[in-house]
C-alpha cells in the first residue's frame, strides 16, 4: 500500500521516515519529495508498505505523531491524477 505522509518538517530524511514506518511492518521504499530546483523538501512524502494490515496500523499510528516538531498528516495514497490537457498558450485577447 502507498501511504502519503504529509506536514513534513524540511529537516525530515527518507530515512527518518523510515525508522518511523517500521515500527508497523516492513517498509519497501520511501521518498520524500524535493523540489527539482533547491532540492528542499516540499513538505510530503510516500511510504510503500507491502502489507495492507501493516500500512492501515500505520497509517493509525503514524497520524498526528509529531516528528521533528511536526504533527504529521498520514492517509492511503490516492492514484495520481493525469494533468495532462489545456496547455496554455496565448491568452491575450486577439482582435483580427
Amino acid at each position: 500500500m502507498n501511504i502519503y505522509v504529509g506536514n513534513l518538517a524540511a529537516d525530515v530524511t527518507e530515512d527518518d521516515l523510515r525508522q518511523v514506518f517500521e515500527a508497523f511492518g516492513q517498509v519497501e521504499t520511501v521518498n520524500v519529495m524535493k523540489d527539482r530546483f533547491s532540492g528542499e523538501s516540499r513538505g510530503f512524502g510516500f511510504v510503500d508498505m507491502p502489507s495492507r494490515k501493516d500500512a492501515v496500523s500505520a497509517i493509525a499510528g503514524v497520524n498526528g505523531k509529531d516528528v521533528k516538531g511536526q504533527a504529521l498528516k498520514v492517509d492511503e495514497a490516492r492514484p495520481r491524477q493525469d494533468h495532462r490537457g489545456g496547455g496554455g498558450g496565448d491568452r491575450r485577447e486577439r482582435r483580427f
